[in-house]
Formats: C-alpha cells, sequence, structure tokens
C-alpha cells in the first residue's frame, strides 16, 4: 500500500535556528559579534517573528547572549566559564564511563571500537574538521547513551551546544586529531578490559588535556 503520510514542513524559526547555529560552528559569526535581527531578516527574506524565536532558542542553549539593552552577540568564551563547563563533564562523564563499562554489551563495545576505527581512517584521509569533530562527538555521546542513566545524560546534555562548539575550538592545533583519538583509545581500552576505575581516570585526563588545550587557545587570542 502506498505511503500517504503528509511531511510536515520544518518550521522557519527551525531552520533559522540551524542555519545560525552553523554559522556560529563555522565561524562566519565570529565570538563577540553582534547578532542584527533586521539584518538577518532582510538577508532571509523573511519577517522578524521566526529570527527572533531562533535567538530565543540559541540564548537558551548558551550560543547567543542578549545583554540588558537587548543586544545580541555570539557567544564568547572566558577563562571562568570554560573551567565552569569542564568542571560539570568531569563531574559527570567519567561516572558514566565507568557505568558504561560495567553495563555495555558486545554489540555496544563493538560498536565503539568500530567507531575508534573509522575515526583513525578519517584521520589518515584528511577528511575534513566537521567530519573529525562529528566522530569525537559521536564517542562522547554513545559512552553517556550506553550508561542508561537518563538523568546524568540530561545533564550534558543541557551543555551539548556548548559542548561541540568546545570541539570545534579544541581541534585547531598540530596533531589534535590525532592526540584526541588517542585519549579515546586509552578510554575504551578499560572499557574493553572491563576495569572501570581506570576507564573514569581515563576520561577524566582526556576532559583535563582538552580543558589545558582551550585555555592556551584563549590566551593566545
Amino acid at each position: 500500500m502506498p505511503d500517504h503520510s503528509i511531511q510536515k514542513p520544518i518550521p522557519y524559526y527551525e531552520q533559522f535556528y540551524h542555519s545560525i547555529k552553523q554559522m556560529i560552528f563555522s565561524g562566519e559569526f565570529k565570538p563577540g559579534d553582534r547578532i542584527n535581527e533586521t539584518q538577518l531578516a532582510k538577508s532571509f527574506n523573511v519577517s522578524k517573528s521566526p529570527v527572533r524565536e531562533a535567538i530565543r532558542v540559541l540564548e537558551r542553549e548558551g550560543l547567543l547572549i542578549v545583554d540588558d539593552k537587548s543586544k545580541v552577540r555570539v557567544y564568547q568564551p572566558t577563562h571562568k566559564d570554560v573551567r565552569e563547563i569542564y568542571q560539570c563533564r568531569q563531574a559527570l562523564e567519567p561516572f558514566a564511563v565507568a557505568l558504561t563499562t560495567e553495563r555495555a554489551n558486545d554489540q555496544q563495545i563493538g560498536e565503539l571500537e568500530q567507531l575508534l576505527q573509522e575515526t583513525a581512517v578519517a584521520i589518515q584521509k584528511e577528511n575534513t574538521a566537521e567530519d573529525l569533530i562529528n566522530l569525537n562527538e559521536t564517542f562522547h555521546l554513545k559512552l553517556v547513551t550506553y550508561c542508561e542513566n537518563s538523568r546524568l545524560q540530561k545533564q550534558i546534555d543541557d551543555l551539548h551546544s556548548l559542548i561541540y562548539l568546545f570541539r570545534v575550538y579544541n581541534l585547531t592545533g598540530l596533531n589534535r586529531a590525532k592526540v584526541i583519538l588517542e585519549q579515546h583509545q586509552e578510554v575504551f581500552k578499560y572499557i574493553k578490559a572491563q576495569d572501570k576505575q581506570k576507564a573514569a581516570d581515563a576520561m577524566f585526563r582526556h576532559l583535563q588535556s582538552d580543558l589545558d588545550h582551550l585555555l592556551m587557545l584563549l590566551s593566545q587570542t
């Protein structure tokens, strides 16, 4: 029987949300840049209403900041803010890894191993930065998903957009993709060996390495 279902159109504000978000991640909108609703609406040839709604969503996610004069700017990381976010990650993700070490089944272990192999191939083939960032993100998301703790997952998901932005920044530098992969491989080694403490410790060290690198980058700007 043919499928007569009607595809629901994507709301305008959601389209603008994804467009503006990608412009931030790609660097087209840089940290501290002013975002003008009127100019954006004109460039998209729409009213300001869906643009304004997209901005509200991005503000909730932390990618846009609206000051007391209602001026909108792209989020600009500070050393203090970066440290606080990574403190949250270091409290949550090593625990997620410990739970995943206990709970992951053979299929999930295989998926993690396959993902790391795909990442190694992507680095060797010099894939795009976006490919490498997405592979990095997928590894972390799988570890959190496999821990089977929905409350913990929600806490991390609330920081998702800023964490992704930091991953974009963190890929900057010589051999960064290779360094990140090696640290992921260490985490996985202990997960596969079912040593939850060493797996959690490896994840904590990985996040500390990311934090140190990001703080160094911020100091150079």
